[in-house]
């Protein structure tokens, strides 16, 4: 089983209480079991979602937003919205969008640099210093924000934000 990540962790007690989260990129479904254990419904969007096992209060949907398929959730807008591990930068803006007054985006993936320590190490797949700040400028407030280095659970080059709509 993996781990949920400690970005995720460490926010995780500001989601409003009950709230509706999406999880995107979801994978194998390791935040969404998170955030379903701590009474969340989730919203799970993955391109492949056989690993994830259908649960009350759990939504899949299987789309694969990288080509051509709609975004899905219309105008939705979610408690939180948690991504991990993957970056698509036009979907950033309907991410901001989807973060319902008082909710949070919880964002943590790979940054510029991560190429010294393996994969991802295509520039774009990497974020680069201060995108995800400004990817929410004028939309969200940012309580946290880190770019660099980590070493746990891989040593790995990281951007991740905690931003909340107020």
């Amino acid at each position: 089983m993996f781990e949920v990540s400690l970005w995720i962790n460490r926010f995780a007690d500001l989601v409003p209480p009950g709230g509706q989260i999406l999880d995107l990129a979801c994978g194998n479904g390791r935040h969404s079991r998170f955030f379903l254990d701590r009474g969340h419904p989730v919203t799970a969007i993955d391109r492949k979602v056989e690993a994830l096992n259908p649960h009350d209060g759990l939504e899949i949907i299987q789309c694969d937003l990288e080509n051509g398929s709609p975004w899905p959730l219309k105008k939705k807008q979610y408690a939180a919205v948690v991504v991990v591990n993957y970056l698509y930068r036009p979907l950033l803006p309907r991410l901001v969008q989807a973060v319902a007054p008082g909710g949070l985006l919880l964002y943590d993936t790979f940054a510029i640099g991560n190429e010294a320590f393996g994969r991802p190490s295509n520039p774009d797949f990497l974020l680069r210093p201060g995108e995800l700040p400004a990817a929410v400028a004028g939309e969200l407030a940012v309580l946290d924000y880190f770019h660099g280095r980590v070493d746990v659970p891989k040593t790995a080059m990281r951007q991740q934000i905690c931003a909340r709509r107020v």
